[in-house]
């Protein structure tokens, strides 16, 4: 790859231990800004084909030089590069070892086992920090290391509907494919990934000011109910549990998909004066006037009244039309695109959200940028996401193992 600037995380050893998503979004993270993540991976046994679940979940599967389906699961490409990958079977007293003198390098160490699981191998925040006071030890569980839930098995589409936010997903009562929806991807994962990142780089910033490390406890219930945001604040003021608003907003009207002409678009009305423009351009400046609707109170309070009104003005001109009278106008909207329309816009393509990394048996292979921005430090793809096992000789040669040793770990299946 080409000579990269050195990341503002450089230096920085993490094991991680994690699988699936939420830990491997965190450490995906901290490796695009310059931590050497070692990852620790099961190893293929004749019960189990080794590694991260997700190295199995496909298709889709990466295409090889003849366009036929390799072993590498597209999920695992999007949440693993710029890592390192080795294989231990922690079950073994001696693989329990190894994550010890690799912990003894390592800044943070990460782990989404089950509440107790790690103990039952001596690798929990106690054992592992008992000589390390430095190290920042980060657990990610369903619920978190407290409470009457803390033995339960945490899944994302489940903290989705029990932290509430299907509660609020979903097409109004009463309207065609009304009920609870899931968003699309697995937001309670990812969101606890990007808070783990922040707490790991906070707990950070605490060591270097004292010596001293901590733990770090994620639940994924936490997250779901904080990034509840303003439906949350809602609900705290008013104790009336918000209802299912479908493509519209809770607070903000008219915030919502409208059916035009050849399709739908967004219209995103932030403000008063934002809406007069609108009215302007959509040839109905009295609605702004009308008592019912001159403020955005007025209007949330009025929503049933005023959309049918708005509805067939905008289905009596196409998308492009209104685009671009309303982006003239400094009004917010925008059109619905499936992916292949997000990877050929133009503005994805000029922020670098499509980056490239050259693979060790595919060749070059496009991977999802990073969206963090930086002007010294940049994040970068320095790394294609790991071969199972890559780089296992190669790290424990690093803690001093000999090509001896590793060849006998290997025979007895530690590794």
């Amino acid at each position: 790859m080409e000579q990269l600037k050195p990341g503002a995380l450089q230096g920085l050893r993490v094991l991680d231990l994690s699988r699936v998503l939420a830990g491997p979004w965190c450490t995906q993270t901290l490796a695009d800004l310059g931590a050497d993540v070692v990852k620790v991976e099961r190893p293929r046994s004749a019960r189990h084909p080794g590694g991260d679940d997700t190295r199995g979940w496909g298709p889709p599967f990466l295409k090889d030089g003849d366009g036929l389906d390799s072993d590498e699961a597209a999920y695992f490409v999007g949440t693993n590069r710029n890592k390192r990958s080795l294989t231990i079977d922690i079950a073994h007293p001696d693989g329990q070892a190894l994550v010890h003198r690799l912990a003894d390098s390592a800044d943070v160490m990460i782990e989404n086992f089950k509440v107790g699981d790690m103990a039952r191998y001596g690798l929990d925040a106690a054992s592992m920090r008992a000589t390390r006071p430095r190290l920042v030890y980060c657990s990610i569980t369903g619920y978190g290391q407290t409470g009457p839930y803390r033995d339960r098995a945490g899944y994302d589409y489940a903290i989705q509907g029990l932290g509430g936010l299907m509660s609020v997903t979903g097409e109004r009562d009463g309207l065609p494919g009304a009920g609870p929806q899931k968003v699309g991807v697995a937001v309670a994962d990812l969101f606890t990934g990007m808070y783990a990142t922040v707490a790991i780089l906070a707990a950070l910033r605490h060591r270097d000011a004292t010596g001293e490390g901590q733990v770090v406890d994620m639940a994924l219930l936490d997250t779901q109910v904080a990034m509840l945001a303003n439906l949350g604040a809602n609900y705290l003021a008013t104790k009336t549990p918000p209802r299912r608003v479908g493509n519209a907003h809770a607070n903000i009207v008219p915030y919502q998909v409208f059916e035009v002409a050849d399709g739908h678009l967004i219209l995103a009305v932030g403000n008063d004066a934002q809406f007069r423009r609108f009215c302007e351009i959509a040839g109905c400046a009295e609605l702004a006037a009308d008592e019912r609707f001159a403020t955005n109170a007025a209007r949330v309070r009025n929503r049933q009244a005023l959309i049918p009104l708005l509805e067939p003005l905008l289905q009596a001109r196409p998308r492009a039309d209104w685009l671009a009278a309303l982006d003239a106008a400094g009004v917010p909207c925008g059109p619905i695109n499936d992916l292949g329309e997000v990877f050929a816009d133009e503005q994805v393509l000029a922020r670098g959200m499509v980056e490239r990394a050259a693979h060790p048996l595919l060749g070059d292979i496009e991977l999802v940028g990073s969206p963090i921005k930086l002007s010294a430090t940049p994040p970068a793809v320095r790394r294609a996401p790991p071969l199972l096992g890559e780089h296992t000789d190669e790290v424990l040669r690093e803690i001093g193992l000999t090509e001896a040793e590793i060849a006998d770990l290997r025979t007895r299946g530690v590794i």
